[in-house]
């Protein structure tokens, strides 16, 4: 598993201040994707527990309002492991901080899996262009959406997060 970048404070992936960190390495390759140099799954830098280290590190803080994953492909099957680890030691650490992901597979192909449980708000849904709106809040195109996974998996159906 390798990631891409981190961002120290970054106001743009989710509200407030946070620390982002993007994978690297996805097959979805959507058009007009606003991070193409995260696709290749050999790029970027080897994701280790020094990784995870550092990203706690970052978000202790009190201004930090949480953890914002991105990519690249979170979820893809070679990085959905070190997704968990990094959400799961978060939560452990932070539990009163937010952890945001964006991904292009849906939450109901995720549904199953282990970090949804860390998760606070999935963005789910490939980038489409031709759907794309630089109006919207917290996503690049309109069949997206913002979800409250807590929410979501308490209640056994998809409940948008305020902002969706």
């Amino acid at each position: 598993m390798r990631y891409n970048k981190i961002r120290k404070m970054d106001i743009s992936n989710g509200p407030g201040v946070r620390v982002s960190i993007f994978m690297q390495g996805c097959e979805f390759n959507c058009p007009n994707c606003f991070n193409p140099e995260t696709h290749d799954f050999n790029g970027g830098k080897e994701f280790t527990d020094e990784t995870i280290n550092k990203v706690l590190e970052l978000c202790n803080r009190e201004e930090m309002a949480g953890l914002s994953i991105l990519g690249g492909e979170p979820m893809h099957p070679k990085n959905i492991e070190a997704t968990c680890k990094l959400a799961k030691a978060f939560k452990e650490k932070y539990p009163n901080k937010t952890i945001w992901v964006w991904s292009g597979f849906l939450f109901d192909q995720l549904k199953n899996e282990e970090v949804l449980n860390y998760i606070d708000v999935l963005v789910d849904g490939q980038f489409v262009q031709k759907l794309a709106n630089p109006t919207l809040k917290w996503k690049g195109s309109s069949n997206q959406r913002v979800i409250d996974v807590k929410k979501s998996l308490k209640e056994n159906k998809i409940v948008f997060h305020e902002d969706n």
